[in-house]
């Protein structure tokens, strides 16, 4: 079990809500990361696992239940706790949402690895059996007004909705993530990228230096639809790489040309932290998302034959 050694505190805002959010992370005794609404009374324990996550119509990965006690957007912070060893916390917050800070895992890796001993402990998740999770699937849950909606959107976006999460076993024992997106946006484009984590020393230096100072991203010109629908409210050049509305730029700088897909690798992994362990094996992602992140380890887990754990 890694736990922190003592509180974290964080003050920021959200990206969705734009309304101040006070988070602390707390060492914990048990095994779990789970958090506490500090401003709904008595809410309990809301528990981030893959079987506790709502909807992801805000374009995130949402925890608890969506019209009561939950929490929004939590990738960012999951995947800067795993790749810090840590697997045992109590996180209390006052707000509907963690906070978002520089849109990356940086920050809040920073402040966790500071106060924890560097020791890797999380138990392994080994995946014997290939399961895939698809595009299509998610599609054919949502009501039919939606799905015709999004086939309008993706139409005119010049989006085709074939994208796919698969987790392969490997001979190597380690979590081994290759993302690929595929945008219109000339800025973006296609973009592939890897990262592998082994535990080791070695692994946290390369994705501390390469990866976690990706941003979220999203196109200027969806903005005011998203604040229309309580979505976006808290973002800003500090925290988005908005690109411009003819998709050929960016309002803001980039850190990488493909720093685009690099935060992609940050909500997989965050997303696969959700396992409660770490899932060794392949993570492929085709123009992938956090529904199909989540959908990938609920088939994973629903036979024992998928996988073992060590």
């Amino acid at each position: 079990m890694g736990t922190v050694t003592k509180k974290i505190k964080i003050v920021g805002h959200g990206i969705h809500s734009g309304l101040p959010v006070h988070m602390t992370i707390c060492p914990a005794k048990r095994d779990g990361i789970s958090f506490y609404r500090t401003d709904i009374p008595n809410s309990g324990a809301i528990n981030a696992r893959y079987d506790n996550v709502g909807e992801s119509r805000m374009r995130n990965t949402t925890i608890g239940t969506p019209h009561g006690a939950h929490v929004q957007t939590i990738e960012h912070l999951m995947a800067a706790l795993f790749i810090a060893g840590v697997d045992s916390v109590k996180i209390k917050i006052d707000g509907p949402e963690t906070p978002i800070l520089d849109g990356s895992a940086d920050c809040f890796y920073r402040d966790i690895s500071a106060v924890t001993d560097g020791v890797f402990s999380h138990k392994r998740i080994i995946v014997r059996r290939s399961v895939i999770a698809r595009a299509a699937e998610i599609n054919r849950t949502l009501p039919i007004l939606t799905r015709i909606k999004w086939w309008f959107i993706n139409r005119i976006a010049g989006r085709k909705s074939d994208g796919f999460v698969e987790l392969r076993p490997n001979n190597d024992g380690v979590l081994r993530v290759r993302a690929t997106l595929v945008y219109p946006e000339k800025i973006i484009g296609r973009q592939s990228y890897e990262y592998v984590f082994d535990g080791t020393k070695k692994s946290v230096r390369t994705f501390v230096r390469d990866i976690a100072r990706a941003r979220t991203f999203g196109k200027y010109s969806e903005w005011e639809y998203l604040k229309k629908h309580g979505m976006g409210r808290g973002a800003n050049e500090h925290n988005v790489i908005a690109l411009n509305n003819t998709g050929d730029g960016t309002l803001n700088k980039t850190i990488w040309p493909d720093e685009f897909v690099r935060h992609k690798i940050i909500d997989a992994i965050g997303d696969m932290a959700t396992s409660g362990g770490w899932i060794c094996g392949d993570l492929i992602s085709y123009k992938g998302s956090h529904a199909l992140n989540n959908l990938v380890l609920k088939k994973l887990f629903s036979d024992p034959v998928n996988y073992d754990i060590v």
